[in-house]
């Protein structure tokens, strides 16, 4: 699934933990540190970011 909307920020693996010092970024399902605009084939969409694709393919 190829999309505008694909990047870690938007998968369900997808894990920020804020320290004292800064935000770090994780993929759960990777096990490593990640950042919200990488992409990675393994890509699950949250809930709501299926629904915003299905409403942006229902307008073309």
């Amino acid at each position: 699934m190829e999309s505008s909307f694909h990047a870690c920020a938007t998968c369900i693996h997808f894990q920020a933990v804020r320290t004292d010092k800064a935000m770090n970024y994780f993929c759960g399902r990777l096990g490593y540190e990640t950042r919200p605009d990488y992409r990675f084939n393994c890509w699950s969409p949250k809930e709501h970011v299926k629904k915003l694709i299905e409403k942006r393919e229902q307008g073309n």
